[in-house]
């Protein structure tokens, strides 16, 4: 009972040194509001409202089908444009798209020979470059077939492949985002926190004055470990709630509160670690220059950035044994496949075993730190 009173003495204690610290208060909000909410809404994987300008030297009818049928929204409305202006329009960025229909296209399409246009892409335009040549070749596909046999589309096909979207049926990228941002800030703040705290208390003097209580290590790690957990877990469930299901329309599936039961756990696994980093470093800047070649690994290397499957697999294997790899793949099977703990026990074992090793290292490593 002495324990327990100590550790939540010492948690209240965090709470108030981080009542006062008006920047840590300042990038809690900004972390979890406009840091998930605006990379999610602006997000466009995929082509999205892309420029086109069309050469046509034909001016018949299958020249004005294919120009047609470059619709929003993954195309603006396209243009016609001078043969002898396409060029400049590209040197200028004016349009990513220019594509050129030659004279006599329609007749040797009809006589059989085969006729070619030309898609001009702007490839600095990097993000849409390369998916929307292949949207405009699909599309004049489907036009050309259409137009040499009207309506034999379903007879000419092998088979018949039907599509359908579970979950996301628009397939909208910023949903998916939005977890993701607060899975990567989760752990940025998980390891900042706690080793911010650590330091700011070497610095003042502060963790002087609780080695002459009757302290133990264990009592303040639990006591650090814990009050962080609370403030990352309410931000958390605030950010879903206010931010990913109001604020971008997220209909999140699965079970809000045993999210936020895994994202306790993977705190404690995390929180642990920025402890361990706090314990090498001397200093904040230090601790700053120790916590970035951990952190950005983690927030790459995990899944949510990079599928694992496509990683070699010796790094496959590394990452393995990093906790953000397990709470990514745990928050999409919870939040987007509505999995229940029958379905997500292997990772949950995985990231409670990683927590208790990290746990344990860091609270060696600060009993060290605390005596010497």
């Amino acid at each position: 009972m002495h324990r327990l009173a100590h550790i939540l003495r010492l948690g209240l204690k965090e709470l108030t040194s981080l009542r006062h610290d008006s920047v840590l208060l300042l990038f809690l909000f900004y972390a979890f509001s406009v840091a998930i909410y605006m990379p999610a809404a602006g997000s466009v994987i995929g082509v999205h409202n892309a420029s086109v300008a069309v050469v046509d030297e034909d001016h018949s009818l299958i020249s004005r089908k294919l120009t047609q049928a470059l619709q929003p929204p993954e195309f603006q409305t396209a243009t016609a444009l001078p043969y002898d202006q396409i060029d400049q329009a590209l040197d200028k960025g004016r349009y990513t798209f220019v594509i050129n229909i030659p004279a006599s296209f329609q007749t040797d399409l009809l006589a059989g020979r085969s006729p070619e246009l030309q898609i001009n892409v702007d490839a600095t335009a990097m993000s849409q470059a390369f998916m929307g040549a292949g949207y405009i070749g699909r599309i004049f596909e489907r036009e050309l077939l259409d137009y040499a046999n009207p309506g034999s589309t379903v007879e000419r096909a092998p088979a018949l492949l039907t599509n359908r979207a579970l979950f996301n049926t628009n397939l909208e990228g910023g949903w998916f985002l939005a977890v993701i941002q607060i899975v990567n800030n989760i752990t940025i703040l998980a390891i900042i926190l706690t080793g911010t705290a650590l330091l700011r208390e070497r610095e003042h003097g502060t963790l002087d004055h609780l080695l002459v209580l009757p302290l133990t290590a264990l009592e303040i790690m639990l006591a650090k470990i814990g009050s962080n957990a609370l403030v990352v877990v309410l931000c958390t469930w605030v950010s879903l709630e206010v931010v990913v299901k109001g604020a971008l329309g997220v209909p999140l599936a699965g079970s809000l509160g045993l999210f936020l039961a895994v994202t306790a756990l993977y705190l404690f696994a995390s929180t642990a670690l920025g402890i361990f980093l706090a314990t090498l470093a001397r200093s904040t800047p230090q601790f700053g220059l120790l916590a970035i070649p951990v952190i950005i690994p983690m927030l790459l290397l995990s899944g949510g950035s990079t599928p694992v499957d496509s990683m070699p697999q010796w790094l496959q294997w590394v990452m393995q044994g990093s906790p953000s790899t397990h709470f990514v793949s745990l928050a999409a099977a919870i939040l987007f496949r509505d999995a229940g703990v029958d379905v997500v026990w292997p990772d949950l074992l995985a990231l409670g075993a990683i927590g208790l090793l990290f746990f344990s290292i860091a609270l060696a490593r600060f009993r060290r730190t605390l005596t010497s």
